[in-house]
């Protein structure tokens, strides 16, 4: 059995949902708040995988639970909120890690469709959770909520003008939450990965070309889910408690030593 790691007594007896929890980026917040003493909800539409990482967490001692979630659904998003409160009393943290496999596509000869299928699950997908999150969160008395956004919210990759649009979104409804819910005890803040190794990013391009993004990044590797979870895990964290409508980078020096642009799917 895995013990507490202590470095928050804060989260001890808490509740958290995290959403696109089943893997990646996801499954390293929920397992590190776990490790804490949260009780975790996974939400993800891959409901197998979710059970999967639900169960490794109580194997090693912790208190997580999954459910089907698809977030471009505004009743999903509801049901998930709702599952926390009556599994485990309430909800005093979300983390809002919305994944989606884009296709590159030129935006003068693009497919609407295409562009509303990234719109509605990379960004109006983050706005439903928030949606039901935040009134839960009032109701607990305040809490925390991290939205994934990228480093591709920071600048354009080539041909991903809908991921790119979404993730710019993000930042900016995270600070429009922030600033609406920051007397209600709520804070709301932004991650900016970079370049992730995640199954995301190993289905999504061959070795070689993971091998070119890493060497992209002065550190000189692809990031891991589990430093992208620290930086999460200390945002909802009463440490950061003067922290909030702002966004957080975490790509390695991708961003300020690197002027191209890669393309392609950076996280979850």
């Amino acid at each position: 059995m895995t013990e507490t790691t202590g470095q928050y007594s804060e989260f001890a007896g808490k509740v958290a949902l995290v959403t696109g929890g089943a893997s990646g980026i996801g499954a390293a917040t929920s397992r590190r708040l776990a490790s804490e003493g949260v009780s975790v909800v996974i939400a993800d539409i891959n409901v197998d995988l979710a059970k999967e990482t639900a169960a490794s967490i109580v194997a090693d001692g912790g208190t997580a639970s999954a459910i089907r979630t698809d977030v471009g659904i505004p009743s999903d998003s509801e049901a998930a909120v709702d599952f926390a409160v009556s599994t485990y009393g309430g909800l005093n943290y979300a983390l809002n890690n919305v994944a989606i496999a884009t296709v590159g596509f030129q935006i003068g000869e693009s497919d609407p469709d295409d562009w509303q299928r990234v719109i509605n699950v990379a960004l109006s997908g983050v706005f439903y959770g928030l949606r039901y999150e935040l009134p839960a969160l009032q109701a607990s008395g305040g809490g925390s909520i991290v939205n994934i956004a990228s480093i591709a919210g920071l600048w354009a990759t080539y041909r991903n003008a809908g991921y790119v649009t979404a993730k710019h979104a993000i930042i900016g409804l995270s600070k429009a939450a922030a600033l609406e819910y920051a007397d209600k005890s709520i804070r709301v803040n932004a991650v900016c990965p970079g370049y992730i190794d995640t199954p995301m990013m190993r289905n999504g391009n061959s070795p070689e070309r993971q091998k070119i993004i890493a060497g992209m990044h002065p550190i000189g590797r692809l990031g891991t889910p589990d430093e992208v979870a620290n930086v999460v895990t200390f945002l909802l964290s009463d440490q950061a408690a003067f922290v909030t409508g702002s966004h957080y980078v975490v790509d390695g020096g991708f961003t300020a030593g690197y002027k191209g642009a890669a393309g392609g799917n950076d996280e979850q």
